[in-house]
Protein backbone atom coordinates (compact mmCIF):
# COMPACT_ATOMS: atom_id res chain seq x y z
CA UNK A 1 0.00 0.00 0.00
CA UNK A 2 1.36 3.76 -0.77
CA UNK A 3 0.36 7.23 -0.44
CA UNK A 4 0.98 8.38 -4.29
CA UNK A 5 2.07 11.96 -4.21
CA UNK A 6 3.77 13.60 -7.57
CA UNK A 7 5.44 17.19 -7.50
CA UNK A 8 2.85 20.02 -8.61
CA UNK A 9 5.00 20.96 -11.81
CA UNK A 10 4.65 17.37 -12.60
CA UNK A 11 1.48 16.44 -12.17
CA UNK A 12 0.37 19.48 -14.05
CA UNK A 13 2.49 18.65 -17.24
CA UNK A 14 0.94 14.89 -16.94
CA UNK A 15 -2.63 16.35 -15.91
CA UNK A 16 -2.20 17.80 -19.55
CA UNK A 17 -1.01 15.08 -21.56
CA UNK A 18 -3.30 12.08 -19.88
CA UNK A 19 -6.31 12.75 -22.05
CA UNK A 20 -4.54 13.29 -25.20
CA UNK A 21 -2.72 10.26 -24.83
CA UNK A 22 -5.59 8.01 -24.31
CA UNK A 23 -9.13 7.47 -23.12
CA UNK A 24 -10.86 3.96 -21.84
CA UNK A 25 -13.71 3.50 -24.40
CA UNK A 26 -16.46 2.49 -21.71
CA UNK A 27 -19.80 2.18 -23.40
CA UNK A 28 -22.20 4.17 -21.06
CA UNK A 29 -19.69 3.61 -17.89
CA UNK A 30 -22.06 3.72 -14.55
CA UNK A 31 -20.66 4.03 -10.88
CA UNK A 32 -23.34 1.83 -8.67
CA UNK A 33 -23.47 3.38 -5.16
CA UNK A 34 -24.63 0.43 -2.91
CA UNK A 35 -27.11 2.65 -0.75
CA UNK A 36 -29.09 5.69 -0.79
CA UNK A 37 -27.97 9.21 -1.93
CA UNK A 38 -25.75 11.10 0.79
CA UNK A 39 -23.77 8.80 2.30
CA UNK A 40 -19.81 7.44 1.91
CA UNK A 41 -20.39 5.32 -1.61
CA UNK A 42 -22.22 8.45 -3.00
CA UNK A 43 -19.13 10.27 -2.08
CA UNK A 44 -17.21 7.99 -3.30
CA UNK A 45 -18.96 7.10 -7.07
CA UNK A 46 -18.84 10.94 -7.19
CA UNK A 47 -15.18 11.21 -7.05
CA UNK A 48 -15.05 8.57 -10.38
CA UNK A 49 -17.45 10.52 -11.97
CA UNK A 50 -15.67 13.83 -11.69
CA UNK A 51 -12.01 12.84 -11.65
CA UNK A 52 -12.37 10.56 -14.44
CA UNK A 53 -14.37 13.13 -16.93
CA UNK A 54 -10.90 13.25 -18.85
CA UNK A 55 -9.93 9.81 -19.02
CA UNK A 56 -13.34 7.87 -20.44
CA UNK A 57 -15.27 8.58 -23.59
CA UNK A 58 -18.77 8.63 -22.09
CA UNK A 59 -19.32 11.03 -18.78
CA UNK A 60 -19.86 7.78 -15.75
CA UNK A 61 -23.53 7.81 -14.71
CA UNK A 62 -24.02 7.42 -10.63
CA UNK A 63 -26.99 5.16 -9.58
CA UNK A 64 -28.29 3.70 -6.45
CA UNK A 65 -29.07 0.25 -5.24
CA UNK A 66 -29.92 0.54 -1.63
CA UNK A 67 -30.13 -2.72 0.41
CA UNK A 68 -28.84 -4.73 3.12
CA UNK A 69 -25.48 -1.83 3.82
CA UNK A 70 -24.16 -3.15 0.28
CA UNK A 71 -25.39 -6.91 0.29
CA UNK A 72 -27.59 -6.18 -2.37
CA UNK A 73 -24.87 -4.93 -5.03
CA UNK A 74 -22.50 -7.57 -4.00
CA UNK A 75 -24.60 -10.04 -4.60
CA UNK A 76 -26.59 -8.59 -8.02
CA UNK A 77 -22.61 -8.39 -9.29
CA UNK A 78 -21.79 -11.83 -8.93
CA UNK A 79 -25.15 -13.43 -10.25
CA UNK A 80 -27.09 -11.16 -12.50
CA UNK A 81 -23.82 -8.81 -14.06
CA UNK A 82 -21.37 -10.30 -12.76
CA UNK A 83 -19.63 -9.83 -16.28
CA UNK A 84 -21.27 -6.37 -16.59
CA UNK A 85 -17.97 -4.38 -18.13
CA UNK A 86 -19.48 -1.15 -17.76
CA UNK A 87 -20.28 -0.71 -14.14
CA UNK A 88 -18.32 -0.06 -11.52
CA UNK A 89 -19.26 -0.56 -7.53
CA UNK A 90 -18.25 1.76 -4.56
CA UNK A 91 -16.82 -0.13 -1.63
CA UNK A 92 -14.99 1.32 1.47
CA UNK A 93 -13.39 -1.07 4.73
CA UNK A 94 -16.51 -1.35 6.13
CA UNK A 95 -17.72 -3.38 2.78
CA UNK A 96 -14.38 -5.60 3.70
CA UNK A 97 -16.10 -6.32 7.13
CA UNK A 98 -19.37 -6.72 6.01
CA UNK A 99 -17.55 -9.76 3.79
CA UNK A 100 -15.99 -11.18 6.26
CA UNK A 101 -18.40 -11.42 8.86
CA UNK A 102 -21.06 -13.41 6.12
CA UNK A 103 -23.10 -10.49 5.56
CA UNK A 104 -22.78 -10.35 1.56
CA UNK A 105 -23.81 -14.45 1.86
CA UNK A 106 -21.89 -16.80 -0.24
CA UNK A 107 -19.55 -14.82 -1.80
CA UNK A 108 -16.26 -13.19 -0.59
CA UNK A 109 -13.45 -11.00 -1.07
CA UNK A 110 -11.86 -13.58 -4.00
CA UNK A 111 -15.94 -13.38 -5.61
CA UNK A 112 -14.83 -9.55 -7.47
CA UNK A 113 -12.14 -8.08 -9.32
CA UNK A 114 -11.02 -5.26 -7.21
CA UNK A 115 -10.60 -1.91 -9.32
CA UNK A 116 -9.12 0.84 -7.79
CA UNK A 117 -9.49 3.59 -4.99
CA UNK A 118 -11.01 6.43 -4.88
CA UNK A 119 -8.90 8.08 -1.66
CA UNK A 120 -8.78 7.10 2.35
CA UNK A 121 -11.11 8.57 4.67
CA UNK A 122 -10.88 8.30 8.30
CA UNK A 123 -13.85 7.76 11.18
CA UNK A 124 -15.29 11.06 12.75
CA UNK A 125 -17.49 11.45 15.70
CA UNK A 126 -20.59 13.87 14.89
CA UNK A 127 -23.36 15.84 16.86
CA UNK A 128 -25.36 18.36 15.69
CA UNK A 129 -24.56 21.99 15.75
CA UNK A 130 -27.15 22.81 18.72
CA UNK A 131 -25.60 19.39 20.78
CA UNK A 132 -24.97 20.02 24.57
CA UNK A 133 -21.95 17.91 23.86
CA UNK A 134 -19.23 20.27 23.03
CA UNK A 135 -16.37 17.60 23.06
CA UNK A 136 -15.55 14.40 22.74
CA UNK A 137 -15.00 14.34 26.81
CA UNK A 138 -18.62 14.91 27.41
CA UNK A 139 -19.77 11.88 24.76
CA UNK A 140 -16.93 9.80 26.95
CA UNK A 141 -18.41 10.74 30.30
CA UNK A 142 -22.25 10.12 29.45
CA UNK A 143 -20.88 6.64 28.08
CA UNK A 144 -19.25 6.04 30.90
CA UNK A 145 -21.17 6.85 33.37
CA UNK A 146 -24.51 5.22 31.69
CA UNK A 147 -24.12 3.46 28.16
CA UNK A 148 -27.70 3.59 27.77
CA UNK A 149 -28.33 7.21 28.03
CA UNK A 150 -25.78 8.16 24.73
CA UNK A 151 -28.16 7.29 21.30
CA UNK A 152 -25.64 6.73 18.81
CA UNK A 153 -26.26 5.57 15.10
CA UNK A 154 -24.70 5.20 11.78
CA UNK A 155 -24.86 3.79 8.64
CA UNK A 156 -24.42 -0.23 9.19
CA UNK A 157 -25.66 -2.91 11.50
CA UNK A 158 -24.42 -4.65 14.38
CA UNK A 159 -20.13 -5.23 13.35
CA UNK A 160 -20.19 -3.11 10.53
CA UNK A 161 -17.16 -0.26 10.18
CA UNK A 162 -19.14 2.71 11.96
CA UNK A 163 -20.85 0.20 14.35
CA UNK A 164 -17.25 -0.94 15.62
CA UNK A 165 -15.90 2.76 15.79
CA UNK A 166 -18.73 3.28 18.18
CA UNK A 167 -17.46 0.19 19.84
CA UNK A 168 -14.12 1.12 20.01
CA UNK A 169 -15.35 4.56 22.10
CA UNK A 170 -17.48 2.12 24.34
CA UNK A 171 -14.64 0.13 25.16
CA UNK A 172 -12.14 2.91 25.56
CA UNK A 173 -14.97 4.66 28.05
CA UNK A 174 -14.54 1.44 29.65
CA UNK A 175 -17.42 -0.43 28.94
CA UNK A 176 -18.10 -3.69 26.47
CA UNK A 177 -19.19 -2.84 22.86
CA UNK A 178 -22.47 -4.65 23.64
CA UNK A 179 -23.42 -1.77 26.46
CA UNK A 180 -23.79 0.79 23.19
CA UNK A 181 -27.47 1.64 22.78
CA UNK A 182 -27.29 1.95 19.07
CA UNK A 183 -29.13 2.91 16.04
CA UNK A 184 -28.89 1.01 12.46
CA UNK A 185 -29.62 2.89 9.37
CA UNK A 186 -29.00 1.42 5.73
CA UNK A 187 -26.21 4.35 4.76
CA UNK A 188 -24.98 7.41 6.12
CA UNK A 189 -27.45 9.66 4.35
CA UNK A 190 -30.31 7.95 6.72
CA UNK A 191 -28.27 8.48 9.77
CA UNK A 192 -27.46 11.89 9.02
CA UNK A 193 -31.20 12.83 8.67
CA UNK A 194 -31.97 10.92 11.65
CA UNK A 195 -29.20 12.96 13.68
CA UNK A 196 -30.34 16.14 12.18
CA UNK A 197 -34.09 15.32 13.11
CA UNK A 198 -32.89 14.31 17.14
CA UNK A 199 -33.55 10.83 16.25
CA UNK A 200 -29.61 10.37 17.62
CA UNK A 201 -26.82 12.45 19.51
CA UNK A 202 -24.02 10.89 18.24
CA UNK A 203 -23.08 9.87 14.70
CA UNK A 204 -20.25 7.88 13.87
CA UNK A 205 -19.63 8.28 10.07
CA UNK A 206 -16.52 9.67 8.15
CA UNK A 207 -15.02 12.95 8.07
CA UNK A 208 -15.24 13.25 3.98
CA UNK A 209 -19.10 12.67 3.72
CA UNK A 210 -19.46 15.84 6.39
CA UNK A 211 -17.91 18.60 3.89
CA UNK A 212 -21.49 19.83 2.64
CA UNK A 213 -22.76 19.57 6.15
CA UNK A 214 -20.02 21.67 7.93
CA UNK A 215 -20.74 24.28 5.37
CA UNK A 216 -23.90 24.79 5.92
CA UNK A 217 -23.28 24.50 10.09
CA UNK A 218 -25.80 22.09 10.14
CA UNK A 219 -22.90 19.74 12.34
CA UNK A 220 -19.48 19.82 14.84
CA UNK A 221 -17.67 17.13 14.44
CA UNK A 222 -15.95 16.71 18.11
CA UNK A 223 -13.03 14.37 17.18
CA UNK A 224 -11.55 12.84 14.39
CA UNK A 225 -10.77 9.17 13.67
CA UNK A 226 -7.14 9.63 12.35
CA UNK A 227 -3.60 9.25 13.38
CA UNK A 228 -2.94 12.51 13.26
CA UNK A 229 -4.30 15.92 12.07
CA UNK A 230 -5.79 16.63 8.51
CA UNK A 231 -5.14 19.16 6.18
CA UNK A 232 -7.84 22.08 5.65
CA UNK A 233 -10.36 22.03 5.99
CA UNK A 234 -10.26 19.64 8.85
CA UNK A 235 -7.14 20.67 10.33
CA UNK A 236 -9.02 22.44 13.12
CA UNK A 237 -10.30 19.45 14.43
CA UNK A 238 -8.58 17.73 17.57
CA UNK A 239 -8.27 13.87 16.73
CA UNK A 240 -9.52 11.72 19.87
CA UNK A 241 -6.11 10.52 20.52
CA UNK A 242 -4.72 13.90 21.29
CA UNK A 243 -7.90 14.10 23.18
CA UNK A 244 -6.72 11.23 25.13
CA UNK A 245 -8.38 8.77 23.77
CA UNK A 246 -6.77 5.94 21.74
CA UNK A 247 -8.92 5.22 19.05
CA UNK A 248 -8.61 5.36 15.35
CA UNK A 249 -10.11 3.74 12.46
CA UNK A 250 -8.73 4.62 8.53
CA UNK A 251 -11.64 3.84 5.93
CA UNK A 252 -10.47 3.01 2.14
CA UNK A 253 -12.38 3.98 -0.24
CA UNK A 254 -12.93 2.33 -3.94
CA UNK A 255 -14.38 0.27 -6.43
CA UNK A 256 -14.84 -3.63 -7.68
CA UNK A 257 -16.38 -4.92 -10.86
CA UNK A 258 -17.81 -8.07 -11.16
CA UNK A 259 -15.65 -11.31 -11.18
CA UNK A 260 -16.68 -12.52 -14.12
CA UNK A 261 -16.07 -9.08 -16.18
CA UNK A 262 -13.31 -9.67 -19.25
CA UNK A 263 -9.84 -8.73 -18.66
CA UNK A 264 -10.29 -6.18 -21.29
CA UNK A 265 -12.73 -4.39 -19.79
CA UNK A 266 -11.13 -4.53 -16.62
CA UNK A 267 -8.21 -2.92 -17.96
CA UNK A 268 -10.07 0.17 -19.37
CA UNK A 269 -11.02 0.72 -15.94
CA UNK A 270 -7.52 0.48 -14.18
CA UNK A 271 -6.59 2.26 -17.50
CA UNK A 272 -8.65 5.44 -16.27
CA UNK A 273 -7.89 5.27 -12.71
CA UNK A 274 -4.10 5.19 -13.70
CA UNK A 275 -4.09 8.12 -15.77
CA UNK A 276 -6.28 10.31 -13.59
CA UNK A 277 -3.92 9.43 -10.21
CA UNK A 278 -1.50 11.20 -12.63
CA UNK A 279 -3.58 14.71 -12.94
CA UNK A 280 -3.84 17.63 -10.41
CA UNK A 281 -7.20 17.64 -11.35
CA UNK A 282 -7.97 14.20 -9.12
CA UNK A 283 -5.95 15.41 -5.93
CA UNK A 284 -8.13 18.42 -6.09
CA UNK A 285 -11.43 16.08 -6.32
CA UNK A 286 -10.06 14.09 -3.36
CA UNK A 287 -9.28 17.35 -1.31
CA UNK A 288 -12.99 18.80 -2.09
CA UNK A 289 -14.05 15.07 -0.99
CA UNK A 290 -12.31 15.19 2.04
CA UNK A 291 -10.61 12.44 1.04
CA UNK A 292 -6.53 11.80 1.15
CA UNK A 293 -4.59 10.41 -1.60
CA UNK A 294 -4.49 6.66 -1.25
CA UNK A 295 -3.94 6.00 -4.99
CA UNK A 296 -4.01 2.18 -5.89
CA UNK A 297 -5.22 -0.02 -9.21
CA UNK A 298 -5.37 -3.24 -10.55
CA UNK A 299 -2.93 -5.64 -9.47
CA UNK A 300 -1.53 -4.02 -6.49
CA UNK A 301 -5.42 -2.60 -5.07
CA UNK A 302 -6.09 -7.06 -5.05
CA UNK A 303 -2.88 -7.40 -2.64
CA UNK A 304 -3.56 -4.63 -0.57
CA UNK A 305 -7.34 -5.74 -0.26
CA UNK A 306 -5.82 -9.53 0.54
CA UNK A 307 -3.69 -8.16 3.28
CA UNK A 308 -6.56 -5.60 4.87
CA UNK A 309 -9.19 -8.63 4.81
CA UNK A 310 -6.12 -10.75 6.68
CA UNK A 311 -6.37 -8.18 9.27
CA UNK A 312 -9.81 -7.19 9.70
CA UNK A 313 -10.59 -10.98 10.17
CA UNK A 314 -8.50 -11.16 13.30
CA UNK A 315 -10.12 -8.13 14.57
CA UNK A 316 -13.34 -9.38 14.17
CA UNK A 317 -12.58 -12.53 15.83
CA UNK A 318 -11.22 -10.73 18.87
CA UNK A 319 -14.30 -8.85 18.93
CA UNK A 320 -16.78 -12.33 18.93
CA UNK A 321 -18.10 -11.43 15.55
CA UNK A 322 -17.10 -14.52 13.90
CA UNK A 323 -15.61 -17.56 14.72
Amino acid sequence: MKFTTIPTALACVMGLAAPALAQSDIHRPECVAPANPGGGFDLTCRVAQTGLQSHVTDPVQVTFMPGGIGAVAFNQFNTNRSDDGSAIVAFSTGSLLNIITGKYGAFDENSVRWVATAGADFGAVVVRADSEYQSLKDVMDDLAADPQSVVVGAGGSVGSQDWMKGALLMREAGGTPMQMRYVAFDGGGDAIASLLGGSIEVYTGDVGEMVPYLDSGDMRILATLAPERLDPPFDQIPTAKEQGYDVEWTILRGFYMGGETSDEDYAKWVDAFEAAYATEEFAKVQTERGLLPLNIAGDELSASIQERVKMLREVATEAGLIQ
